[in-house]
């Protein structure tokens, strides 16, 4: 990643922490789900130890499911080695303010073993070799993603007691584009919105969507890593803010049986001097995008694991939902998984494939493991879809949690990029996940049986 000012210089955060204005720094590091988890310190401690030594943290975070319960399968941690620590390393260009949060800064952690080394299944860890494969051949990659979520009147709180059901939605009707709509709820956007930039992103718009209550927010592409770590500040921050209104937000794929929450992802690569390669010459395509269009069709069904970690997420893939179903590409056409948009210097393409609850860090890596597979192995690219691919003849995106974690588990191209480390523990996550869901007892399973079976 190329030299930068990071939001909040360290210089800054002493005066800050002198005057009392800042009193508690959170360091934190981005799990398989893509949520932040570590410590709030106190400030001073922090200049004064964390800075410089940085901290330790349970291994057993990168080992648990989502309610953080300690599973088996996994390599690097367990009762049998004891669930030891690894070291929580600040990586200080992504020191930033948290204006939700009184007297709080913020910064991303890298994860290392006692011994030094990166912990290789962290997803911030994942990204960044991709990253540094890329750079091998001259490029970096340029991202922006498009997060969608669903307000709620309720609190957190008064959900968790309604078990999520009968919720009243901010908006009653489908509001996209609606500019009445989203003046609904402007008081809770504005804030998003403002107070992420206070923390050093930079906000582009907000638009209602079609699911009664659902909105979004976009934020200017940046360098990769960047992106990530600002979309998992992001996700927490809109939630804190939301919960500081009494109201509620998800950000899961498939909250109902309408429209779900998308989080489209946008990449370009550019190069040593600032260049985007993947403009061709009359607005076409460069051949380095062609290779790298392609090498998302060659691997888009064994990284869907990646773009769609969830037994959730596969609920989006409804024909005509605007979520794609098919593994294909075209000009400016929302019914493709791959999506080519933009002319000259914005030239670029949108995987339309993950949802909401993605992990950006590791939706990303996928996408730049798939495009330097199509690099290096010069695939060409297939004629675009012109019409509708929801109806057309092309492979389909994976149905099931289950289809896409085979596929990643025997896929010797996710071996070849991410190695057999990587490949093994994100597949057990899926296992856990699966085995939790089919052990569950459903709601729907207990209207359909109850009395009438």
């Amino acid at each position: 990643m190329a030299d930068r000012t990071p939001p909040l210089e360290v210089e800054e955060l002493r005066i800050l922490v002198e005057s009392g204005e800042i009193d508690t720094v959170v360091l934190a590091f981005p799990d398989m789900q893509g949520r932040l988890q570590g410590k709030r310190f106190a400030a001073r401690f922090f200049l004064d130890e964390v800075l410089e030594h940085g901290t330790e943290g349970c291994n057993y975070l990168l080992a648990v499911d989502t309610d953080m319960n300690t599973v088996d399968g996994y390599a690097m941690s367990s009762w049998e080695r004891g669930y030891g620590d690894f070291a929580m390393h600040p990586d200080l260009t992504t020191l930033r303010r948290v204006p939700w949060n009184d007297g709080t800064a913020m910064v991303i952690a890298d994860l290392a073993r006692e011994d030094g080394t990166p912990v290789v299944a962290a997803p911030r860890q994942i990204l960044r070799r991709q990253l540094e494969r890329l750079a091998e051949h001259g490029f970096t990659a340029h991202v922006g993603t498009e997060l969608e979520f669903i307000v709620f009147k309720d609190t957190y709180e008064e959900a968790w007691d309604r078990n999520y059901r009968d919720l009243t939605p901010a908006n009653q009707y489908n509001i996209d584009y609606s500019v009445l709509g989203t003046g609904r709820i402007e008081p809770l956007l504005r804030r998003i919105r403002n107070e992420m930039a206070a923390a050093g992103l930079t906000v582009e718009s907000a638009k209602g969507e079609c699911n009664p209550g659902q909105h979004e927010i976009v934020f200017r592409y940046d360098e990769a890593l960047v992106t990530c770590d600002q979309h998992a500040v992001y996700k927490t921050g809109a939630k804190e803010i939301a919960a500081q209104e009494g109201v509620a937000l998800t950000f899961m794929a498939k909250f109902n049986e309408r429209e779900g929450n998308s989080c489209h992802i946008h990449l370009s690569l550019q190069d040593a001097d600032g260049r985007n390669v993947m403009a061709g010459e009359a607005g076409g395509m460069s051949p380095v995008m062609r290779h790298f269009l392609a090498g998302q069709l060659a691997a888009l069904r064994d990284f869907s694991l990646l773009y769609a970690p969830n037994i959730n997420s596969y609920k989006r893939f409804q024909p005509g939902s605007f979520a794609p179903t098919a593994v294909a590409w075209g000009h400016d056409n929302r019914t493709c998984s791959l999506r080519v948009v933009g002319h000259g210097r914005s030239t670029r393409f949108e995987n339309r494939l993950p949802g909401g609850d993605v992990n950006p860090h590791l939706a990303v890596a996928g996408l730049i493991a798939a495009g330097l597979h199509g690099i290096e192995q010069k695939l060409e690219l297939p004629e675009p879809c012109e019409g509708n691919a929801y109806t057309a003849a092309y492979d389909h995106v994976p149905t099931t949690l289950r289809e896409a974690a085979g596929l990643w588990e025997k896929s010797d191209l996710a071996k070849a990029a991410f190695g057999d480390d990587v490949v093994a523990h994100y597949r057990n996550m899926a296992r856990v996940e699966l085995e939790a869901f089919d052990a569950a007892v459903t709601d729907w399973e207990l209207r359909r049986s109850f009395e009438r079976l």
